[in-house]
């Protein structure tokens, strides 16, 4: 089996050159690995204790952050060291002033899991959510390096609760702690044996509740808020948008309206503003005059949308009719009612918030329009909704202590 994955790492690994013909994501994976080896090199200093934190993506690093500045505040004798593996998470925090160093992460070939751990020397590591790269964990098994899965959610598709999951269910048991998310993926650990886990939630509420404590503010969003009430549209996708323009485009409701696209290059932005009937403004052109006279207002720059949910008064959040919801606590932590496509099922918080009435999931666009004029019209069902949501997020705190008080002894 250990050939069979060595040999997906090397198709992979051919598959991403290939795609690097023509696709710009590909490309930053390609360029970004260029000459790693001699970047770290070159940067970290291994004889300073060392904890690296490992994410796919900028979602898992959001889960990762709690523990990282809490780390950082509880033992600052330890220099941080982050990787991802995504250019959508690397891109976008590399400048991240909470860690020390920041790189791709190596592909997972036995020859540069053991040439990364020589060289960084870790004394501690904790990777995210799904990140589970079996060469990485047999070398720093064999070193005797504390490993820790962070924020981990277990389904029973995956391979390791498969007949045919025994080599991967064996790599498991190498890992020092899992801290999981729930009882469920506590229960199917135990049923392959694997003892070594702590249910201690999700560290992402500990992130989104921390956002409303040191909350930023954007004088032109305020001022085109003054007034009103305001739809926020987070991480929308176009078959996300084709609804929210049509809505804003029929006039029947009163507000005023933030759409914060997933994608934000130019040429989408223009397409998006394009199809919107009234006065609509991107953030990056707003001035004192034109800010007044809008009605919608496009964010067509990344890294302020988790600041932007406290102007709302019920958020759509995007990703739903694609491959799955994007972050819906963002939202529901500011007290705001949250609604998303069908693709929902994998995250937890989303099944959780539906059954208590603080979210409402739509599978077409006459659901989505039912939902919102329901909600406009029945303002004691919006503050309903808006309380259960933001006490959801606030009930759900406490994973990163749990976290670091386990793992303490270990520093």
């Amino acid at each position: 089996m250990a050939f069979l994955y060595n040999l997906s790492i090397f198709f992979y690994s051919l598959l991403i050159h290939c795609a690097g013909l023509f696709n710009k994501k590909a490309r930053l994976w390609i360029e970004g690995r260029k000459n790693i080896f001699t970047q770290i090199k070159n940067t970290i200093d291994s004889e300073k204790p060392i904890a690296w934190f490992h994410s796919a993506s900028l979602g898992e690093f959001e889960q990762g952050m709690p523990v990282i500045e809490q780390l950082r505040k509880l033992h600052p004798e330890y220099k941080i060291l982050l990787t991802f593996f995504s250019p959508s998470g690397y891109e976008v925090r590399k400048n991240y002033e909470g860690a020390d160093y920041v790189f791709y992460l190596p592909l997972d070939t036995p020859g540069n899991a053991r040439r990364f751990i020589e060289m960084v020397n870790p004394s501690v590591v904790f990777f995210i959510k799904y990140e589970f790269w079996f060469n990485y964990i047999r070398n720093l098994r064999k070193k005797n390096i504390p490993f820790f899965v962070i924020s981990a959610n277990f389904r029973p598709e995956q391979h390791f609760f498969k007949w045919y999951g025994g080599w991967f269910r064996q790599r498991l048991r190498n890992i020092t702690h899992i801290f999981v998310q729930n009882k469920e993926s506590l229960e199917l650990l135990k049923k392959i044996n694997i003892t070594q886990t702590t249910v201690s939630g999700d560290t992402r509420f500990d992130r989104v509740y921390a956002i409303t404590k040191n909350v930023k503010t954007f004088p032109a969003i305020q001022k085109f808020c003054e007034g009103s009430d305001v739809f926020v549209v987070g991480s929308s996708w176009p078959p996300d948008e084709e609804m929210i323009v049509r809505l804003i485009n029929s006039g029947k409701t009163n507000y005023k309206f933030i759409i914060a696209p997933h994608l934000v290059d130019k040429p989408h932005v223009a397409s998006l503003t394009e199809k919107i009937k009234g006065h609509v403004v991107k953030y990056s052109e707003t001035n004192k005059e034109n800010i007044i006279y809008a009605k919608v207002l496009i964010i067509d720059c990344i890294g302020i949308l988790s600041h932007v949910y406290r102007y709302g008064k019920i958020a759509y959040i995007g990703g739903g009719f694609g491959s799955g919801i994007h972050n819906i606590l963002e939202a529901a932590t500011f007290g705001m009612p949250v609604v998303f496509g069908p693709k929902y099922h994998k995250f937890q918080e989303a099944t959780a918030l539906i059954e208590e009435g603080g979210a409402f999931s739509i599978s077409s666009e006459a659901e989505f329009k039912n939902t919102i004029m329901r909600l406009y019209n029945n303002p004691d069902l919006l503050k309903q909704a808006s309380e259960i949501a933001r006490n959801f997020v606030q009930k759900n705190i406490g994973a990163t202590k749990i976290i670091l008080e386990e793992t303490n002894q270990y520093f």
